[in-house]
C-alpha cells in the first residue's frame, strides 16, 4: 500500500466508490500514523486489512449456532443497519517473536501492546462514525474487548466471526482469525446504515491443518491445555488469559496470551502451502 496516494483520512468518505474496503483500510493507515505520533506510540502495527459484509448476508443468522444463541445481529445493534465494516490491525513480527520468547507468560510488550490497540480501535471507530456522520449515516460500535459473559466465555458479538463473514480470513486450529496479514493482531468492526458493496470470502482455507497439511504449530504452542485434538477448552485459555493480567498487576487489566498466534506459519501471512486447497468452513 502506497501512503502517498492514499486518500486523507478527514475528507468524506464514498460509500459509492469502486473499491471502498481498500479506501477505508487507506484511511486507517494513514489515521494510525498520525495517531501514534500524537500519542507517543511506537510502530507496532503494520498495514491494516479492511472487509466489508451486506447487513443482510445469510450468515449472520448462523453466529446463533456457531456461536452463542443470543449473538447479536446488525440489526440488533443499529435498527436500519446495511453493512458491516471489518478491520485487522496486524501487529509487526518483533511482538510475535518477543511474546513466543518470555517464556510461560506473555511479553510485557505485548500486554502493552494489547492496551494500545484497544485505545486505537476505540480511535479508529469513532473517526469512521464521524466520517460516516458527515454524510448522514448512523454507526453503531461494540467494544474491541470484555464484550463476552465471563460465565459462558461467549461474545455476543465475535469480531472474529463477523470478519470471517465480511471476507477477511479463514480460521485456524487455534480459533484465530487467518488474514492475508497472518493471524498476529486485532480485529475492531462497526455497523453502519451506509450501502457499501460487499467484498468476496476466501475460496480455499488458509490454516494448514484445515487445508489437509501436518501442522499443530499453534497447540504446541499452547501448554495450558487449550488446544489440542478434542474441542478448543475456552475455560483453560481463560484462566491463562487471567494468570498473565495478574503476572503484569501494574498494568490496568491484560487478560492476554497470544502465544497460539506467535511465531507460527501463520503468524503473518497465508501459509504458502495452504494455496493447494478447498473451500473453508465456516465454523470453529
Amino acid at each position: 500500500m502506497s501512503t502517498a496516494s492514499a486518500p486523507d483520512h478527514r475528507l468524506p468518505l464514498n460509500p459509492a466508490g469502486p473499491d471502498p474496503a481498500t479506501e477505508i483500510a487507506q484511511r486507517i493507515g494513514r489515521f494510525i500514523e498520525a495517531w501514534r505520533e500524537q500519542n507517543g506510540i511506537p510502530p507496532i502495527w503494520r498495514n491494516p486489512l479492511v472487509a466489508i459484509a451486506t447487513a443482510s448476508d445469510p450468515l449472520f443468522t448462523e453466529l446463533r449456532r456457531a456461536v452463542a444463541a443470543d449473538h447479536l445481529m446488525p440489526e440488533d445493534l443499529l435498527p436500519g443497519a446495511r453493512s458491516v465494516i471489518t478491520f485487522f490491525l496486524p501487529f509487526v513480527r518483533e511482538l510475535g517473536k518477543a511474546n513466543q520468547a518470555a517464556g510461560s507468560f506473555a511479553a510485557r510488550s505485548w500486554a502493552e501492546a494489547y492496551l494500545a490497540t484497544n485505545q486505537l480501535i476505540a480511535a479508529i471507530n469513532a473517526m469512521l462514525a464521524e466520517k460516516l456522520d458527515e454524510i448522514n449515516h448512523r454507526t453503531a460500535v461494540t467494544p474491541a474487548t470484555h464484550n463476552f459473559d465471563e460465565k459462558r466465555l461467549l461474545s455476543r458479538w465475535s469480531h472474529k466471526h463477523i470478519a470471517y463473514i465480511a471476507g477477511l480470513g479463514t480460521f485456524g486450529r487455534h480459533h484465530l482469525l487467518i488474514t492475508a496479514a497472518g493471524c498476529c493482531g486485532r480485529l475492531g468492526s462497526l455497523v453502519t446504515t451506509a450501502a457499501f458493496a460487499a467484498g468476496p470470502r476466501p475460496n480455499r482455507e488458509y490454516c494448514l491443518a484445515r487445508a489437509g497439511h501436518r501442522c499443530s504449530a499453534c497447540v504446541q504452542r499452547c501448554v495450558y491445555g487449550a488446544l489440542g485434538d478434542g474441542p478448543f477448552d475456552r475455560h483453560k485459555c481463560y484462566q491463562q488469559l487471567l494468570s498473565n493480567d495478574r503476572h503484569f498487576s501494574e498494568l490496568p487489566l491484560v487478560d492476554v496470551c497470544g502465544k497460539c498466534g506467535s511465531e507460527v506459519p501463520c503468524s503473518y501471512g497465508i501459509p504458502a502451502s495452504s494455496e493447494k486447497t478447498g473451500r473453508p468452513g465456516a465454523t470453529v
